[in-house]
C-alpha cells in the first residue's frame, strides 16, 4: 500500500513539473511564466521530494530529516523568489501580455506616488 501512495507521489509531482516546464515555454509573458515556475514547479518537487521521504522512512526505515527541510526550504523560497523577480522586472519596464486584463501592481505603485506627493 505504501508503495503506491509513493508511487502517486511522485508522478504527480513529476506531471506538475511538467506542466511548470511546459507553461514556462508556452505563457507569452515574463510573469506568467513565472507564475508557472513557481506554482506547479514547486508543488511538483515537494511531492517528489514528500514521495522520497515516505519512501526512507517506511521502506528503509532512515529518519530523514533533511528532506523535510528542503521541503519547507522549497515552499518559503521559491514563490518569494518569483515574487521578486517578476516585481523587478515590472520595475524595470518588462512589458505585460498585450492582451492582460488588468495591472494591481501598476494601480496601486500609482496610489502610493500619489500619496507620497500629497504629504
Amino acid at each position: 500500500m505504501i508503495e503506491i501512495v509513493i508511487s502517486i507521489l511522485i508522478l504527480i509531482g513529476g506531471g506538475l513539473s511538467l506542466l511548470g516546464a511546459v507553461g514556462i515555454i508556452r505563457f507569452p509573458d515574463v510573469y506568467g511564466r513565472l507564475h508557472a515556475a513557481t506554482k506547479s514547479a514547486t508543488l511538483g518537487v515537494i511531492s517528489i521530494i514528500l514521495g522520497v521521504f515516505i519512501y526512507f522512512y517506511f521502506i528503509e526505515g532512515i529518519f530523514a530529516g533533511k528532506l523535510l527541510l528542503t521541503i519547507l526550504f522549497v515552499f518559503l523560497t521559491a514563490p518569494v523568489a518569483g515574487f521578486m523577480i517578476s516585481k523587478s522586472a515590472y520595475n524595470v519596464g518588462v512589458p505585460l501580455w498585450e492582451k492582460s486584463l488588468q495591472d494591481d501592481l501598476g494601480r496601486e505603485i500609482k496610489k502610493q506616488s500619489k500619496r507620497q506627493k500629497q504629504q
